[in-house]
């Protein structure tokens, strides 16, 4: 499975909307949302025939044995995250706990163990021959990395003989994105035009170079600053990145959002700019022997 990752240093500059396009446009048979902090590609992806749903569990969480506390206080002493709630018994705050065990080992009567505690939940949707991978994080919840590990590896284990699957990454340069980048074999970067949008696109480039990950951009609402637009074209051509084009702004898009429609699907200037950059991604890929 060859997989096309689409990013973002920032959320809000499109990606989303440019990864359900693209779903829609190479019929993809495996898809995944990568942003499990926040994922909203399945707004977009239509019904489904069949979900499978399983808990995912990170780091495990302290819990008190009420019948051997003797309030000592101890727990509470060390606790440096205010799990620690004093009362008869003490209980353990499971949001606030970080699972280090420091208060294991100061409890006098082993009266503190840990268990596993679900992080998320995973979700493999089912359509015929397609496949849709996401997941949702619990809220405070961490190891976003790991989930979304987790969601690569059902899709590539569900659709093992898909040939070509596209990714909808996390905004951001964090954990999440780090894991989305490892092991695809394209990340197209939708970069916004300005000066936070460039340097965004710097230091994502940089991640997917370490992770020797080929990167390729395209610039959305192109004509808001057709000077920054300009800028990180020209940065593209010094660095030896394939630059795909530019898409404009255009009201259209919101309305297309607003209906949970994908923008290809309405007759407009972005949709022929991302039906554009579209082809462009596919002589990339052909260039790079993987189509």
């Amino acid at each position: 499975m060859h997989q096309i990752l689409i990013l973002s240093g920032k959320g809000g500059t499109g990606k989303t909307t440019v990864a359900s396009s693209f779903i829609a446009l190479s019929k993809a048979k495996a898809s995944a949302d990568c942003d499990v902090d926040a994922p909203n590609l399945h707004l977009v992806m239509g019904s489904f025939e069949q979900e499978q749903d399983h808990g995912y569990f990170g780091l495990e969480k302290a819990v008190i044995d009420g019948k051997k506390c003797i309030l000592c206080n101890r727990c509470f002493a060390v606790c440096r995250f205010d799990a620690i709630k004093p009362g008869k018994p003490y209980q353990i705050d499971a949001m606030a706990c970080e699972g280090c065990t420091y208060c294991s080992h100061v409890c006098p009567t082993d009266a503190i163990s840990t268990i596993p505690f679900q992080a998320g939940t995973t979700k493999l949707f089912h359509r015929r021959d397609a496949y849709f991978s996401t997941a949702t994080l619990r809220m405070g919840s961490g190891n976003t990395g790991k989930l979304v590990s987790e969601v690569k590896r059902r899709l590539k284990d569900a659709a093992e003989k898909t040939e070509v699957a596209i990714l909808d990454g996390s905004p951001g340069l964090g954990c999440p994105v780090i894991a989305s980048l490892t092991g695809v074999d394209l990340a197209l970067m939708v970069a916004e035009p300005s000066v936070s949008g460039l340097s965004d696109l710097e230091r994502v480039v940089a991640s997917a170079r370490q992770l020797q990950v080929p990167v390729a951009v395209g610039v959305n609402k192109a004509d808001m600053n057709k000077k920054m637009s300009a800028q990180i074209e020209l940065y593209c051509f010094k660095e030896g990145i394939p630059f795909l084009g530019t898409i404009p702004y255009d009201p259209t898009v919101l309305e297309a959002i607003n209906n949970a429609q994908v923008l290809v699907s309405y007759d407009c200037p972005a949709s022929a700019a991302v039906k554009a950059i579209y082809e462009r991604t596919l002589l990339v890929l052909k260039e790079m022997h993987i189509q």
